[in-house]
C-alpha cells in the first residue's frame, strides 16, 4: 500500500522528508524491522523506541513514526511522522494496512475482571460445535485447530494480532474469540479493530498498581464499547453496577444477561450441584433448560454470556445444549485435580478478592466439611488488595496457608505481612515456600475436606526478582502423592 493511502486517516502534526513509497509492512520492535517497514517509536514502561530510530533504519525502515522529532542524521534517508500518540497511530495504520485480512475475521471481544477465559472458551465449543474452528486469543495461549503459540500478554500487541489473524484466515478460520484486557484497552493496542460482538463479565477491584482509581480501570474497559457500530452487539452483565453504566454508553444492539428478570437473558431455578449445574434461562426466544458441568453460580454468568452470543448469532439451540454438557473448565479454572485419597482438591486462578470470594462461596455452597486454602498475592502489583484477600479468606476458608506467588522484585515476607493486616482471625498458617505450603494443605486434609489452591491457576513459574522458574500448582499436587508424604 503506498504511503500516502496509508496515512490518510491519521491527524500528525508534521511530516519530514516525505515519500510515497510502497509500505510491506509495520512494527514497533526494531529487531522485526524489513525492507520498505514503517518503523512505530513507542515510549514504553521499560524501554524507549525512540532510542531504536537509527537501528530500524539500518535495518530497512523507510518510514518512521514518533512522538517527538529525531536528530535529521538519525533519520537519513527515511520520512518522518510526528504524531501525539505512537500506540494509537500503531493500531491505526495496522488496521488499514491489513484491511483485507480483518475483513475475514469475525471478531468477538471479552472484557472484565473475572470470567473472560471461561466465557472465551465456552463459545470457542459453541462455534465448534457449529462447524467453525475459531481462533482464540487469551491468558492459557492463542491457538486455533491443532496450532498453540504461548500467551505473553492476555491481548498481544497489534502486530502478533495481526499475524495470528493472517494465519488463521490461511486456514480458513473465519472467527477470533480475544480476551480484551484493560491494559491493552488504555494502551490503544486494539484501536483499529472491529468488533462484532464486545461481552461484559464484571468489574471489581483488580490492576489499580497501574490504574491507579476503579473509575480509571471501568474508563479502560469501556473503551472497547464505546467503539461499536450500530450493527455490532454489545452483550453485558446487568447484575453488575458497571455493566449498568456501560449499558448507557454504547450505541450498539444491547443484549443483558444476569439472574435479575430485567436482564433479557436470565437463569432461574438455579440448582447447584458437585456435578455441575442446572437451570432455566427464559429471554423473548422462550425458556430453556440447561445443564453444565461447571459448578458455581459465578460460572452461570459466564455460561449466559456465551448463551447470549450463539442466539444472536443464530447458532442452533441442539449446538448449545451439546456444547455446553461436553465444556469442562479450562486449565487452572476450579480445575479438579485427581487424588487417590477421599477429599478434594481444587486449583484456581482466583487472584482477585472478588474472585476469591466467589470460588470460596461456591465451593462452601457445594461442599458440607472444611475449606482448606492455599494463597498469596502477586509482587510489584495493587497492594490495596492483599489485606482484602486475607479477610477474605480466613473469613470463608476454614484454614488458610498464605504463601508465595510471583513475589517480582518484593520480599514475599512483607507481601504476607501485608496480607495478614486484613485479618481478624487465627485460622491461618504462613508458609512462604509455596511447595511447602501445598504440601502441609494436603496433609492436613481429612475426608470429604476440600483444598482450594488459589491464585496461578494455568500458570507454569513463579517470577522471583526478575527470573522465571518452573512452578506448576497441579504438579505439586502430584508430586505429593508421589513422594513419601502419603
Amino acid at each position: 500500500m503506498r504511503l500516502t493511502e496509508l496515512i490518510k486517516t491519521i491527524r500528525p502534526s508534521r511530516i519530514i522528508n516525505f515519500k510515497d513509497i510502497d509500505i510491506k509492512g509495520i512494527t514497533c520492535d526494531s529487531r522485526k524491522v524489513k525492507k520498505d517497514f514503517i518503523f512505530v517509536a513507542i515510549k514504553g514502561f521499560k524501554d524507549d523506541g525512540f532510542r531504536f530510530i537509527p537501528e530500524a533504519i539500518k535495518r530497512g525502515a523507510k518510514v518512521v513514526v514518533s512522538y517527538r522529532m529525531p536528530k535529521t542524521k538519525d533519520i537519513s534517508g527515511a520520512s518522518c511522522i510526528i504524531v501525539k500518540n505512537t500506540r494509537k497511530t500503531l493500531s491505526e495504520l495496522s488496521s488499514i494496512l491489513f484491511k483485507a485480512i480483518s475483513q475475514k475475521i469475525k471478531l468477538i471481544g471479552i472484557t472484565g475482571t473475572n470470567g473472560k477465559t471461561t466465557t472465551a472458551y465456552f463459545i470457542e465449543n459453541i462455534l465448534k460445535r457449529n462447524g467453525k474452528a475459531p481462533l482464540v486469543i487469551g491468558t492459557i495461549d492463542y491457538h486455533f485447530k491443532d496450532k498453540y503459540f504461548p500467551s505473553l500478554n492476555t491481548t498481544p500487541s497489534i502486530e502478533d494480532t495481526y499475524n495470528l489473524f493472517s494465519e488463521a484466515v490461511k486456514e480458513g478460520i473465519n472467527y477470533a474469540v480475544m480476551e480484551v484486557s484493560s491494559h491493552a484497552l488504555s494502551q490503544d493496542r486494539v484501536a483499529g479493530l472491529h468488533f462484532s460482538y464486545a461481552i461484559f463479565t464484571n468489574l471489581s477491584r483488580d490492576h489499580l498498581d497501574y490504574h491507579k482509581r476503579i473509575e480509571n480501570y471501568f474508563s479502560s474497559k469501556a473503551k472497547l464499547f464505546l467503539k461499536l457500530n450500530r450493527e455490532d452487539f454489545a452483550i453485558i452483565n446487568y447484575d453488575d453496577p458497571y455493566g449498568k453504566k456501560l449499558l448507557k454508553l454504547t450505541k450498539a444492539k444491547i443484549i443483558s444477561y444476569g439472574l435479575n428478570k430485567k436482564a433479557d437473558f436470565f437463569a432461574y431455578k438455579i440448582k447447584l450441584r458437585p456435578q455441575g449445574s442446572l437451570f432455566t434461562v427464559k429471554s423473548s426466544q422462550g425458556r430453556f433448560d440447561f445443564f453444565s458441568p461447571l459448578i458455581g453460580r459465578y460460572n452461570l454468568y459466564n455460561i449466559l454470556a456465551g448463551i447470549c452470543f450463539a442466539f444472536s448469532e443464530g447458532l442452533n439451540l441442539n449446538s448449545i445444549r451439546e456444547a455446553m454438557v461436553e465444556f469442562n473448565p479450562p486449565s487452572g479454572r476450579l480445575q479438579k485435580v485427581k487424588v487417590p485419597l477421599d477429599y478434594h482438591v481444587f486449583v484456581d486462578y482466583a487472584h482477585t478478592p472478588s474472585a476469591l470470594k466467589e470460588v470460596l462461596l461456591t465451593l462452601k455452597g457445594i461442599f458440607k466439611k472444611r475449606i482448606i486454602l492455599v494463597f498469596g498475592c502477586g509482587g510489584d502489583r495493587d497492594r490495596g488488595k492483599r489485606p482484602q484477600m486475607g479477610r477474605i479468606a480466613t473469613e470463608l476458608a476454614d484454614l488458610s496457608i498464605i504463601t508465595s506467588d510471583n513475589p517480582r522484585s518484593e520480599d514475599p515476607l512483607k507481601i504476607a505481612k501485608d496480607i495478614l493486616r486484613g485479618i481478624k482471625k487465627k485460622n491461618y498458617k504462613m508458609i512462604i515456600d509455596r511447595k511447602e505450603a501445598i504440601f502441609y494443605a494436603l496433609s492436613s486434609a481429612k475426608r470429604d475436606d476440600v483444598v482450594l489452591i488459589a491464585g496461578k491457576g494455568h500458570e507454569n513459574y513463579q517470577i522471583i526478582k526478575d527470573k522465571k522458574f518452573f512452578f506448576n500448582d497441579c504438579k505439586v499436587v502430584q508430586e505429593y502423592f508421589k513422594s513419601d508424604n502419603v
